[in-house]
């Protein structure tokens, strides 16, 4: 960040600076958009897809998992397969877009603008809680 005499940031260089930041936010937003992760269950017998946004998109279960003598049993186990299943997929999404996001909250300087003095820290920024 170039300062200027008298202590005047260049402003110029700071909404560049901006522009770029925003323009990588939106490319991991996108990416992550885009994105797909599989979390299983039961060795494999319930398997969730969850998108890089963590919305569920599909749920597969094998017909293994069901046993028609027992229904009752079998659909309390299937529930606690595909919750499993889902928090599996959960844990990859978030090791995503901590993978994807993390990069860009480290420019924040972990609560602040990097290489800016005396800019307060960002809201949401650097894993803030809350964010």
């Amino acid at each position: 960040m170039t300062v200027e005499p008298g202590g005047q940031l260049n402003i110029q260089e700071l909404l560049q600076q901006a522009q770029r930041m925003q323009e990588q936010l939106f490319a991991a937003q996108r990416e992550l958009s885009e994105a797909e992760v599989q979390g299983r269950a039961g060795g494999g017998l319930v398997t969730a897809t969850v998108n890089g946004q963590g919305e569920v998109t599909a749920i597969s279960i094998d017909p293994k998992v069901i046993d028609a003598s027992d229904p009752d049993d079998t659909a309390e186990t299937i529930a606690d397969l595909v919750l499993a299943a889902i928090r599996d997929a959960g844990q990859a999404v978030a090791q995503l877009q901590e993978q994807k996001m993390g990069p860009l909250a480290e420019g924040f300087g972990g609560g602040g603008m990097s290489g800016i003095p005396g800019m307060p820290g960002l809201p949401g920024a650097g894993g803030a809680p809350g964010a």
